[in-house]
């Protein structure tokens, strides 16, 4: 059973350890870089990325993020998690940094604001459809070559779900639909890497 870290500063924490518990994980909160070390994979949870990327500065766990990530840990990351992952973000604040890790351009906020959250069906990596919550959600700009495009939204097609070897991230949160499948995959990931 793999033990996957939730980072645990901002965001669905509970809803995350959850689902990986569902998908077959242990769970474990992750606040210390000691913390970090001691996992086999981490989930970003969504959030605001701002403030957590800020609050991974404080508690000195940026560089050990971008360290074991780099290193070929698997993580995933959803809604600000994606953004967490992206090498380059449009919409961001002056100065923002992400952890980085997938070659993709990623827009802040790009579905719009608080009010405009919403619900849809989509399809996710070939397992038929689930219910996604896109809440102030980010979408995919655009991808490098090594990226495998997983999910797709309304309007136009934007993409909400992407791998780049160990690393996977969706604009949505599935965390709160009670659906696994999305964990599931990724723990399957972690399983076969």
């Amino acid at each position: 059973m793999p033990t996957i870290g939730v980072l645990a500063l901002q965001g669905d924490v509970r809803e995350h350890a959850r689902s990986l518990e569902a998908a077959g994980a242990r769970a474990v909160a992750v606040r210390r870089p000691a913390e970090l070390d001691a996992v086999d994979a981490l989930v970003i949870p969504g959030g605001e990325s701002t403030t957590m990327w800020k609050l991974a500065d404080a508690f000195d766990l940026l560089e050990p993020l971008r360290v074991r990530i780099k290193s070929g840990m698997p993580t995933y990351g959803s809604c600000a998690g994606m953004i967490m992952l992206a090498d380059r973000i449009e919409g961001g604040i002056e100065g923002q940094q992400t952890i980085g890790g997938i070659d993709m351009v990623v827009r802040r906020n790009a579905f719009g604001r608080q009010i405009d959250s919403f619900e849809a069906s989509l399809d996710f990596a070939g397992r038929g459809l689930l219910r996604a919550v896109f809440i102030r959600a980010p979408w995919v700009e655009s991808v490098g070559e090594d990226v495998e495009v997983l999910g797709l939204a309304e309007p136009g097609d934007r993409i909400v779900a992407v791998r780049q070897g160990p690393l996977l991230a969706t604009s949505f949160h599935p965390e709160l639909t009670g659906d696994a499948r999305v964990h599931s995959y990724f723990v399957e990931m972690v399983r076969e890497l």
